[in-house]
């Protein structure tokens, strides 16, 4: 509530923090501007005091001086929404596939990244343009793989469908397709991201959600 003292109105404004302070009193000489009426004011920290009256009327308070601390009010009332930290899932499970009609032809990666209690996190995926599916379901891995890493996650659990790309991963099976050295190799370094990655085979019919990010993907982009 605004004081009357001295011929002035007065009132003191607490804040979180000085950032929200400061845009405070940037608002406050927005309405100064406006109405070309400039109070006194003063900051200390997250605290800011606020004191009016009307020169012109050998400083008494005026309409003006209610009038401003009206729209002062209106603005300060307004509580500065606190931002949101961000979601950290250190442990989780990440459904990828990838497919080609055609084979090679048009085809997309996508993934599923999913908590231990199976609530999905995000998914996504991207169209390719022409490739195989063998270098579709890799670039699923690492696109798959990379947003992991922007959501902090340690441990991860890969779930497909492609029983090649599971065991050439796990070093079962060599990479014997020159094409697919560079995307083999390139998710060989961002597993070096996390504290432990593994490689699960599931059958397609336990990697839906990727499987139909996968053909929602095709279809739109054919449809164009």
């Amino acid at each position: 509530m605004w004081q009357e003292t001295n011929n002035q109105l007065y009132k003191q404004f607490t804040f979180g923090g000085f950032k929200e302070a400061m845009a405070f009193m940037n608002q406050v000489a927005q309405i100064a501007e406006e109405l070309n009426h400039h109070p006194e004011i003063r900051n200390s920290y997250n605290t800011v005091e606020l004191w009016l009256t009307t020169h012109d009327a050998s400083n008494k308070i005026t309409d003006k001086d209610r009038a401003f601390a009206e729209m002062v009010d209106a603005i300060g009332a307004v509580a500065p929404k606190k931002q949101k930290a961000p979601v950290v899932v250190k442990q989780i499970k990440l459904f990828t596939d990838g497919g080609s009609r055609g084979n090679p032809g048009p085809s997309a990666s996508a993934y599923v990244i999913m908590d231990m209690s199976d609530v999905v996190i995000k998914k996504s995926g991207i169209y390719q343009g022409i490739t195989t599916n063998n270098q579709a379901e890799y670039q699923a891995v690492k696109i798959g793989l990379e947003e992991a890493k922007k959501l902090g996650a340690l441990e991860i659990t890969v779930y497909m469908d492609s029983l090649l790309v599971v065991n050439q991963m796990k070093g079962i099976f060599k990479v014997k397709n020159r094409d697919l050295w560079p995307i083999h190799e390139a998710i060989k370094e961002l597993i070096k991201s996390f504290k432990k990655v593994s490689f699960t085979h599931v059958p397609r019919e336990l990697n839906k959600l990727a499987d139909a990010e996968v053909n929602e993907i095709l279809d739109a982009e054919l449809k164009t």
